[in-house]
């Protein structure tokens, strides 16, 4: 999503409807208001510290990792996260973790970036790659399996790599730039899957709090629009091209669909969420339980691909 799509400009000469001084140079995507840059910046920042303080993110003294893949909403919420740190003083001490997941033309150009924000937002760096956890890159699966099932694999090999990074740091908790549009595509796509165990916590803003790193969601209430015109307007870093094994994910038609909703209604991506938050799950229904692997200890899942799919990766990459 480039920012010339989403900023929309308000009638020439119209003054910023917060501050009535400036001329408004935006109309807000989540509420339609006609604001200049600086109103902007500030009702942006101020929500994100309103999450994290009204649902206690974090603690004085804790170390947090931010996952940070060098696009759009890892790299803000890394400013934005050193920004509140210091004004509000949070007391963290805070990592940048990024994961190479081993693909051409893609992670080795995007990692660039997040070795630029290192330096420009003075935050340690630590990156882990599937090839040294593994012994394998994406691009050697994906040319073992084909782009099929692809990003399942990738998803479940992320989320482990992501954990044993931040148990490398010595971190205390994990953030990620999930947005809310975001979370309103995976309670869609739950829904459409009948995925009664992920939809009952997939709204959730810290998950995996029962086990050693818990991560959490600040910006689960941010639209991906204003993230987009944040970073466009403080003239942030960072790498703006898609994963080239994702053009045909399942969670793209979810996202043209949302997009298509939030033309119409903007408040659309916080009614979905709502709904997520609201759902109740029959005491009657049987939940599957979460699992571990027998191999590393880490957490299993449950995989929606052919079984000879995932029992040749399995042999071939835990051999």
């Amino acid at each position: 999503m480039e920012a010339e799509e989403v900023v929309a400009k308000p009638p020439k000469g119209r003054f910023c409807t917060i501050c009535n001084q400036r001329r408004a140079a935006l109309k807000r995507p989540k509420t339609l208001e006609q604001i200049c840059r600086e109103c902007f910046y500030a009702v942006f920042e101020e929500e994100i510290h309103g999450v994290i303080v009204d649902n206690q993110l974090f603690k004085p003294g804790e170390r947090v990792a931010i996952g940070a893949s060098g696009g759009k909403d890892s790299t803000v919420l890394a400013y934005v996260l050193s920004e509140l740190n210091r004004r509000h003083n949070y007391g963290l001490d805070l990592f940048l973790l990024s994961v190479d997941e081993g693909i051409t033309g893609y992670r080795d150009d995007s990692l660039e970036t997040v070795k630029r924000n290192e330096i420009q937002y003075g935050l340690p760096l630590k990156v882990v790659s599937y090839k040294d956890l593994y012994g394998w890159t994406m691009d050697e699966i994906v040319k073992l399996i084909g782009l099929k099932n692809n990003c399942t694999f990738c998803g479940v090999f992320r989320r482990q790599a992501l954990d044993r990074g931040a148990t490398l740091l010595k971190v205390d908790k994990l953030v990620t730039g999930h947005n809310a549009d975001d979370i309103a595509e995976t309670v869609l796509l739950n829904i459409l899957r009948g995925d009664i165990a992920r939809l009952s916590r997939c709204t959730s803003i810290t998950t995996g709090e029962d086990g050693p790193i818990p991560r959490c969601k600040p910006f689960k209430y941010t639209y991906e629009k204003e993230i987009v015109m944040y970073a466009y307007f403080k003239r942030l870093d960072y790498f703006s091209t898609e994963c080239i094994y994702s053009p045909n994910a399942y969670r793209g038609f979810a996202r043209e669909f949302i997009k298509d909703l939030e033309r119409i209604r903007p408040r659309a991506i916080l009614d979905i969420i709502k709904s997520g938050e609201d759902f109740r799950i029959s005491t009657s229904t049987k939940m599957p339980e979460q699992g571990n692997c027998e191999r590393c200890g880490y957490i299993s899942s449950q995989f929606s691909v052919p079984s000879s799919d995932f029992l040749l990766l399995s042999m071939v990459l835990f051999a």
